[in-house]
């Protein structure tokens, strides 16, 4: 792994500097493209406008027309976090709203993902008058289909890549859909219902239908966690939907399933962090998605009653555990199982007995270890189909790539749909040898060169002055995700001391400029030589209620 510092323009940081950012921000910011302090102004003001996105205005009327008529509206939920944090928005703000609503997450294990023709079967014992779909949806063209062939209204919220043929909804909502101008193809799913939730309560005033005056802004911690849990680009909008949510967080007006999160966590609400959202709640959240049943976690999101949400959160904590145990297993045998493959061949693995809620959590750490696109797949509860999920790195767009592969091998691959650098799809495990070459073959075209070298972006050495808990305070509190990463420093140590701590990590005494400092390597046990050179993170580590700072590494340089 080679170690790099991320460029930035030096007359972008003297301007960020002299509009009172800190040097060591304005230094960080600048390399992240930011040119003026305008642009980490968060505030509810600057959030894009909802009527940038197409069909919107459409949705709010076709939501206030079946609530003014007491219409039954039936949300289809996703089963990971941002669409149960989107769920938990709608059903919020349709209660606030006075409509009759309720949800339905469909068997990950048994009926798939998206509106499905079976789940709309299910969906049509409920009788409702109209299915809302979050995080899901834009591929769902039978499932449509069978909706209006029953006689059921259907609207989709969503924010995946469309396909080559849209749903015939009644209305949808999809920032990346072909024609709409919304600047922001980031936006998460949650944050698309959150958007069209604002649209309605504009129509609904409008129409003179509100009792009582509906704060949304109350559900923006909800947005925060689906948005960094669901690993979207956080660009200039995402942060500041991100930063509102935290900002309600850590005043304590969080929705109290979220606190209960944060508390199952081991982490104060009070000193939130994005990096909470992303690796404390959302892990828990996505638990009950991955191995149960994401109701659980809804339920969680929607509780008022502070003693059901912290039921609910011991729960999802105590699945999240199972989670990491299933995980380890199968990290383990997939690592074992990359020795023996050839460099080119190291992209597409399976196994009889992994678990497919936990793929896409595998096909993540297999990529961060082997440094390119990863799929890995899990027997389906057919017995004949395997579900696989994928991850991706820089510089190569996975839904296209499976797209490629779709369009040149028709029928190869039963269904996928995602992202730039997440994917899922469904092939035939008979399928399994043909679909692995053209994967090699599609990334052997589509990876560019600078794709594959095996670097890591930091931001440059860290003065001694910056050491402080104070600085690694503001570190923290940033705004960081997908796309706008967390501060990652390098410079070069002498190890002094190495020892295992916790069975899994290694504790550190590392030597610079004749300053001491403590150091953890996180779930790595190799030993390190007497001088590296480390890119690392400056943390806050809180043992005994005393706080000091700590370097957590991320890489050494080899």
């Amino acid at each position: 792994m080679k170690i790099i510092e991320r460029p930035y323009e030096d007359t972008a940081r003297r301007a960020l500097e002299e509009a009172g950012v800190h040097p060591l921000l304005a230094r960080i910011y600048a390399a992240r493209r930011i040119r003026s302090a305008t642009e980490l102004a968060y505030n509810p003001a600057a959030l894009l406008a909802p009527s940038l996105l197409m069909g919107i205005e459409q949705a709010a009327v076709l939501l206030a027309e079946a609530i003014q008529a007491g219409k039954r509206l039936l949300i289809i939920a996703d089963y990971d976090a941002d669409g149960a944090t989107a769920c938990a928005v709608g059903m919020r703000a349709l209660r606030l709203f006075g409509a009759n609503a309720d949800y339905l997450v469909p068997d990950r294990f048994k009926l798939g993902y998206g509106l499905s023709p079976e789940l709309v079967d299910l969906a049509a014992q409920r009788r409702p008058d109209l299915l809302i779909t979050v995080d899901n949806g834009i591929a769902s063209v039978e499932g449509v289909a069978r909706a209006r062939a029953l006689g059921i209204g259907t609207l989709i919220t969503d924010h995946h890549l469309p396909g080559a043929e849209l749903p015939r909804a009644d209305c949808i909502v999809n920032p990346n859909q072909a024609g709409c101008g919304f600047p922001s193809k980031a936006l998460a799913g949650v944050g698309v219902m959150f958007y069209v939730m604002i649209a309605l309560r504009a129509e609904l005033r409008k129409r003179g239908c509100l009792k009582n005056e509906v704060h949304l802004g109350a559900l923006t911690d909800l947005v925060a966690l689906g948005t960094v849990a669901d690993v979207v680009p956080l660009d200039a909008n995402n942060r500041n939907l991100v930063a509102q949510g935290l900002k309600r967080i850590r005043a304590g007006r969080a929705q109290p399933g979220i606190n209960a999160l944060f508390r199952a966590a081991g982490r104060n609400p009070a000193e939130a962090t994005s990096f909470d959202l992303g690796f404390a709640a959302g892990p828990r959240l996505n638990a009950a998605g991955r191995l149960a049943d994401m109701t659980l976690g809804i339920e969680c999101l929607l509780a008022d009653d502070e003693a059901r949400a912290a039921n609910c959160a011991q729960e999802l904590d105590r699945l999240n555990r199972q989670r990491r145990d299933i995980e380890a297993g199968m990290l383990e045998q997939a690592l074992e199982k990359l020795k023996s493959l050839e460099a080119q061949a190291q992209s597409v693995s399976f196994a009889p007995d992994w678990h497919e809620g936990v793929v896409g959590i595998l096909a993540s750490r297999l990529k961060d270890r082997v440094h390119r696109p990863v799929v890995c797949f899990a027997r389906a509860a057919d017995g004949r189909s395997l579900k696989g999920s994928g991850r991706s790195v820089p510089g190569l767009h996975l839904r296209d790539c499976l797209d490629l592969i779709a369009k040149r091998i028709p029928g190869l691959i039963a269904r996928f749909g995602g992202h730039a650098q997440a994917a899922g799809l469904t092939i035939a495990e008979t399928e399994l040898p043909r679909f692995a070459i053209a994967f090699e073959r599609a990334l052997e075209e589509m990876l560019p060169a600078a794709a594959r070298a095996r670097t890591v972006e930091t931001d440059g050495s860290l003065s001694q002055t910056y050491y402080t808990l104070d600085i690694a305070r503001m570190l923290e509190d940033g705004i960081w995700g997908q796309g706008f990463p967390q501060p990652l420093f390098c410079d070069t140590f002498a190890v002094e001391s190495q020892r295992v701590v916790g069975e899994r990590h290694t504790k550190l005494v590392l030597m610079k400029d004749g300053r001491r400092h403590e150091a953890m390597r996180f779930s790595t046990l190799d030993a390190l030589p007497a001088r590296i050179r480390a890119a690392y993170r400056l943390a806050v580590n809180e043992y005994n209620g005393l706080r000091s700072v700590q370097l957590n590494l991320e890489h050494v340089e080899s």
